[in-house]
């Protein structure tokens, strides 16, 4: 299955409250409309590198009971900082295998990474990943 190497992906992501995730996702985390022909009032967002984030309409509303996306950033502290001073709440962890700081910031082997939900519940996040 070498086709799929070179494919680009969409994370996906459902809400019950359309209108809600649309101005979450489009003015708090400031992504921008993709140009695409897409069913119902769903939407999609523009990422990094060609990727994007699909936002469908569903009316159970189901929230992932794991992380849906993660954004790869060159600097978490800076990225946790500005999507605060929009109004992001950021996840705090005190458990034995992940702690973060006052800002929702873990390090984990060097590696920090920081979690949010969207207006849904969907855990979000964001890290320095080297991948």
């Amino acid at each position: 299955m070498t086709m799929l190497r070179d494919a680009p992906i969409v994370a996906i992501v459902p809400a019950a409250n359309i209108e809600e995730a649309k101005r979450f996702y489009g003015e708090k985390l400031d992504l921008p409309r993709a140009d695409v022909d897409v069913p119902g009032d769903d939407a999609v967002y523009e990422c990094g590198q060609g990727t994007q984030l699909y936002v469908y309409e569903t009316e159970a509303g189901k929230r992932a009971e794991h992380t849906l996306a993660v954004w790869i950033v060159e600097d978490v502290e800076e990225t946790v900082e500005e999507l605060s001073e929009k109004g992001v709440v950021f996840e705090t962890y005190d458990m034995p295998q992940l702690k973060t700081d006052e800002h929702g910031i873990a390090d984990i082997d060097g590696v920090k990474a920081a979690w949010f939900r969207d207006p849904e519940g969907n855990t979000l996040s964001v890290t320095e990943a080297p991948w």
